[in-house]
């Protein structure tokens, strides 16, 4: 009997994964409001200096410090400037009304808030008279232009993954629209005989043994948050032919093709021999509870992917070595599990040698509440909690004890 090869650690088979994947080099532009969740194929420079010109972060009076030699000087209103209007020179002796994102007038060098100032004399036809009632100090209440984005300055560089701040930041620079990387294509079924669609039987009349699909429609919300283009073939029978005649059309025109279930060896699982006959695959046993079966290959120039056909192995096993694997796919950096030390207000006395995903939820005392079943089919402990427990093998946890947390939050962004 030939001996099983150990479990492959997760960092192992990540490196791995990720070594055997080229970012795409097909680009499109699109309108910088459709770049939504898009990785830029090319730096954005700015073309001008944000601001565009000094101007004022108050509301109040724009003003010489050199003519206010006192609290108390009065000093007659010379212009009145509101945002987008052009600023006149200060004559000197004279103050600037001037609103917030105003242009600072030439000469001006402080800005006081108008609460610092008070009208003397505003009657009809004679020039305003503003008492200052504190000392300005040069450069107060003044944004510099350039002090954000200066002129020529790479705002944002190629390989980011563009959210509603980054789109913002290429809209304040000019940019209608944005040079990306084409969407990944990716095809996506899963396997299983006993998987029904729903709509397709009502609960009661399920055959025995049969089960909805699940997997498909979370494999579909996490593909497509993380920009891919999904085909959809649903559901592929427990079928050698069935099997091979999809794997064949699929790598024909997608970047990955995706599959849930049937991954394992048994006489119903046919994704490894049919992947075998059409091009190449490692079949893994990865050192992570829940998730251990995955396999990545090769069918021409398409990516396979494996995953457990338990939804929740399918979920997290996708979270840690496919998201990765995507955003590599489309030119992005990918910061790696960021675990953030929270404290553990729950017990877990049997570790497991492998390395362990709990589900969790953050209470209102700060700390982590545990699902109390963490078994690979609760599907119910994903929708419950907001995050994972990082658990490195065989490490109990004790309550107080401090635990890396991954949120949902971030893994599905």
């Amino acid at each position: 009997m030939t001996a099983r090869p150990p479990l492959k650690p997760l960092d192992e088979a990540l490196a791995q994964l990720l070594a055997a994947v080229v970012p795409l080099d097909a680009v499109e532009r699109v309108a910088t409001l459709d770049a939504d969740g898009r990785v830029l194929a090319q730096d954005v420079v700015s073309a001008l200096h944000l601001p565009p010109q000094d101007n004022s972060s108050m509301d109040g009076y724009a003003l010489r410090c050199a003519d206010v030699a006192q609290v108390g000087t009065v000093l007659p209103q010379s212009q009145r400037i509101a945002a987008g209007m052009a600023a006149q020179p200060l004559a000197a002796g004279t103050l600037a009304r001037i609103f917030t994102g105003a242009p600072l007038p030439p000469g001006a060098d402080a800005v006081l808030m108008q609460e610092d100032c008070t009208l003397v004399n505003a009657t009809d036809g004679a020039l305003p008279q503003v008492r200052v009632n504190a000392l300005p100090q040069a450069g107060q209440w003044i944004r510099r232009a350039g002090e954000d984005v200066a002129r020529g300055a790479v705002v944002l560089a190629a390989g980011t993954r563009l959210g509603p701040a980054e789109l913002g930041q290429a809209a304040g620079v000019g940019m209608d629209s944005l040079q990306v990387v084409r969407r990944p294509r990716v095809a996506l079924f899963s396997t299983g005989d006993e998987l029904v669609m729903p709509g397709a039987c009502a609960p009661a009349d399920m055959p025995p043994g049969a089960i909805y699909n699940s997997n498909r429609f979370f494999l579909v919300a996490l593909l497509r948050r993380l920009g891919c283009d999904v085909t959809d073939l649903g559901i592929v029978p427990d079928q050698r032919a069935a099997t091979i005649d999809a794997l064949a059309k699929a790598a024909r025109t997608h970047d990955v093709i995706v599959t849930s279930g049937g991954v394992s060896v048994g006489e119903e699982d046919h994704i490894k021999p049919a992947v075998q006959q059409l091009g190449s695959l490692d079949l893994w046993q990865i050192a992570i509870k829940p998730g251990k079966p995955f396999a990545h290959g090769r069918i021409g120039q398409a990516h396979f992917v494996g995953l457990p056909g338990n939804p929740v192995s399918s979920f997290v096993t996708f979270l840690l070595l496919v998201r990765p694997m995507l955003i590599k796919l489309q030119g992005a950096a990918d910061a790696g599990l960021r675990g953030v030390p929270t404290r553990a207000d729950f017990d877990w006395s049997r570790p497991d040698k492998r390395q362990e995903f709990l589900r969790v939820r953050r209470n209102m005392a700060g700390g982590l509440d545990l699902f109390p079943n963490q078994s690979s089919g609760v599907l119910t402990s994903l929708v419950w909690g907001d995050g994972l427990v990082n658990v490195p093998p065989a490490q109990a946890i004790a309550p107080g004890d401090m635990v890396s947390y991954l949120s949902f939050a971030e893994l599905l962004a």
